[in-house]
């Protein structure tokens, strides 16, 4: 999740209430991430995805990005350059795997929930409790997931139970103006109705289920 600094997109009281086990949730997101990205070749990066700014790589590149940034934030480490993309180089499936690793380690120490992350990508000083942080980051990766899937014209599936957790976060992220702005959050809520949960999540999070057929035209 990028957020600009001074974001209206930081996140509203909704997100206060995070009563499911958003490190299990968590660990299973950026697992099925983790098997997606291993089917990636090199021919594969330069492909378009559900995120107009980005081809597969830079969606790599920002994925891992968020990782580092993440696990570094559990430990308590706020230095904004610890966010900053840095090169996929020759294997980007183990730069990726490296990057997923050392957040999921950093999930699991003990009382990681009980922890101060602080996150600079909502602005100077931004700092929220731990299980709402990590929230943060498993909403991206569930989408994240979805859009590297889709990008490979593939499908990823998630248990029901995590799909209804990942719903509730995705309903409470703020739509509105702010989203079109330049490095929101996320682009506004495309209208869905019927399909699968999963599909709901990503429309809420302004992704098109449907992707890559064309978008809708204007008027």
């Amino acid at each position: 999740m990028h957020v600009p600094t001074n974001s209206p997109d930081a996140p509203t009281p909704a997100f206060a209430t995070v009563d499911f086990d958003v490190v299990t949730f968590d660990r299973q997101a950026v697992h099925a991430s983790l098997a997606l990205v291993a089917q990636v070749s090199a021919d594969d990066l330069t492909r378009p995805t559900p995120c107009p700014e980005w081809t597969l790589h830079g969606l790599l590149t920002h994925m891992t990005a968020q990782h580092h940034g993440f696990a570094s934030a559990a430990r308590g480490e706020g230095d904004p350059a610890l966010w900053r993309s840095r090169p996929l180089g020759e294997d980007h499936v183990a730069t990726y795997r490296e990057s997923a690793e050392r957040v999921l380690a950093a999930f699991a120490a003990d009382g990681v929930l009980d922890r101060t992350f602080p996150l600079p990508e909502f602005g100077p000083g931004a700092a929220f409790p731990g299980r709402l942080a990590i929230s943060f980051h498993f909403i991206d990766y569930v989408v994240h997931s979805w859009d590297v899937a889709r990008t490979l014209g593939r499908t990823v599936e998630f248990e029901p139970d995590l799909l209804t957790a990942a719903l509730a976060v995705a309903r409470a992220v703020p739509d509105g103006a702010a989203r079109r702005k330049p490095g929101a959050a996320f682009a506004p809520a495309v209208a869905w109705s019927g399909g699968s949960r999963l599909d709901e999540i990503v429309a809420l999070l302004g992704r098109r289920p449907t992707w890559p057929d064309r978008a809708p035209a204007a008027g």
